[in-house]
């Protein structure tokens, strides 16, 4: 009953996981959004102490259910190793490990590293944040970019590394995997072996997919324990229960008892005669391979069918651009995941993932193919991580994220000597006046001057600039944001 639950929860989770990050429909991500608030690191980012409460407290009452149920990525490697094992009912799947050192070590450089700021291993080993990358990847997005390369990368990764023993990577990488072990050790109720009932028959060892089983001594690592609840299913003999662990009774977890060598015997012989038809070939497609195949077969953009349309080039800018509701440069890139939600979600196109390797797979801002329209807030109401607070329309025009700066030898007045003024046309904050080049001669052509005290940044004058490839105006990011 409870390995059914688990898994019927699970699926729910992961479905809704896959909805959120593909956003089938508009507003989907918004709906959703409260599934990535769940996550532990963007939690612990945004100093959620609610959230991060709650889940230490399921931890240390039930134990690591989270990595079951609410941690998309754990959940994709249960899918992962459940294909591996179809059609080998017998089979011994998982082979039991020894506890890896290696997970702290790991752990305290991944500490050490959010402490400083570096955000290079959040990008890479955050749960939540890689799988926002591979379903970013599967639906097509991000194609040119380095975010398909490492989502592939990593899915293979840790793929193989499920289809072969389970949750090797939740158990020996995953950094919030370790971080709730060491809660998970203390859990008020887990599974618990009874040493009088158990055969040694090794079924509920070489089964377990977090490799925490130990039959020779009748314990189980309850750091690594995931509570899948699999192993009460496989023990026959109801040597196996999941129950208050602190009771003073014959089935406390550390009693080592007697093996039953003979009944074990019998088991690995019964197990050994099974016919292994060998493993299955392990193979992953590339759905970028056909989306990149794609890309030389796109039509040519024109303007009224009488000449080509150059696309716009990305300026080089002083300082980067961050979303409305992050307060400064500094502290988004600090707190970002770079799970890609913000960026699936904008309606605008207006973000994408950097390829600056200080800021390598955050997102930033710029406006070849879209600005950011006043009344949008999306990517403030489904950031999980705090990177980007929560902002209503209204709150987002006192916000300056950068200012706009006239390149006048790229203005088409001067560069065509022709009449324009799009960008004051549309500049939603009158930032941008045109007057004349010449303000002795009443014929002069009119040229945009920004007023920075009133630009706010949205990129809308960069973004409807008619010079190409470079527009005319180019917005860079203020350091620390200011607010009217």
């Amino acid at each position: 009953m409870l390995k059914k639950l688990r898994i019927l929860l699970a699926t729910l989770a992961f479905i809704a996981f896959v909805l959120l990050f593909l956003n089938p429909w508009e507003g989907a991500g918004l709906q959703l959004s409260f599934l990535a608030k769940w996550q532990f690191l963007p939690a612990l980012l945004a100093a959620n102490l609610v959230i991060i409460a709650v889940l230490v407290l399921v931890t240390l009452v039930f134990g690591r259910i989270y990595c079951s149920v609410l941690c998309p990525l754990g959940i994709l490697q249960d899918i992962v190793g459940r294909l591996g094992r179809i059609g080998k009912k017998n089979r011994m799947h998982y082979t039991p490990s020894k506890e890896k050192k290696v997970r702290y070590i790991i752990w305290v450089v991944f500490v050490a590293t959010l402490i400083a700021g570096l955000n290079y291993l959040i990008v890479l080993l955050d749960p939540y944040g890689l799988f926002g990358k591979m379903m970013a990847t599967a639906g097509g997005k991000f194609v040119g970019t380095l975010v398909p390369v490492v989502a592939i990368a990593a899915f293979v990764v840790i793929a193989v590394l499920a289809w072969r023993n389970g949750r090797t990577w939740c158990n020996t990488i995953c950094p919030v995997g370790t971080t709730l072990g060491f809660f998970s050790r203390f859990a008020l109720f887990r599974p618990v072996i009874n040493a009088d009932a158990c055969k040694s028959c090794h079924v509920c060892e070489k089964k377990c997919k977090a490799s925490c089983i130990d039959i020779a001594s009748k314990k189980i690592d309850y750091s690594r324990c995931v509570d899948c609840f699999d192993c009460l299913d496989n023990c026959k003999f109801g040597a196996l229960k999941y129950r208050f662990a602190y009771k003073g009774d014959s089935s406390a977890p550390l009693r080592s008892g007697q093996n039953d060598n003979k009944m074990s015997g019998q088991n690995d012989n019964k197990m050994s005669g099974q016919n292994d038809n060998g493993r299955r070939a392990f193979l992953v497609s590339s759905a970028m391979v056909a989306s990149a195949a794609t890309l030389g077969a796109q039509k040519k953009k024109v303007d009224g069918g009488l000449a080509a349309i150059i696309d716009k080039e990305v300026p080089q800018r002083t300082t980067p651009l961050t979303p409305f509701g992050s307060e400064s440069v500094k502290d988004f890139y600090k707190k970002c995941v770079g799970c890609q939600l913000c960026v699936s979600v904008c309606p605008n196109n207006v973000l994408r993932p950097s390829t600056e390797l200080d800021r390598l797979m955050q997102p930033e801002m710029s406006y070849e193919k879209g600005y950011c329209r006043p009344e949008c807030t999306e990517c403030s109401q489904v950031c999980p991580a705090g990177a980007i607070l929560p902002l209503t329309p209204e709150e987002k025009t006192q916000f300056h994220i950068g200012t706009a700066s006239v390149n006048r030898e790229l203005c088409v007045v001067e560069a065509d000597g022709v009449s324009c003024g799009n960008c004051a046309r549309h500049c939603p904050v009158g930032a941008i006046q045109m007057v004349s080049k010449d303000a002795s001669d009443e014929n002069s052509p009119l040229i945009p001057v920004v007023d920075e005290a009133r630009c706010i940044g949205c990129g809308a004058c960069e973004n409807l600039c008619p010079a190409r490839p470079f527009s005319a105006i180019t917005v860079n990011g203020l350091s620390v944001h200011i607010k009217d």
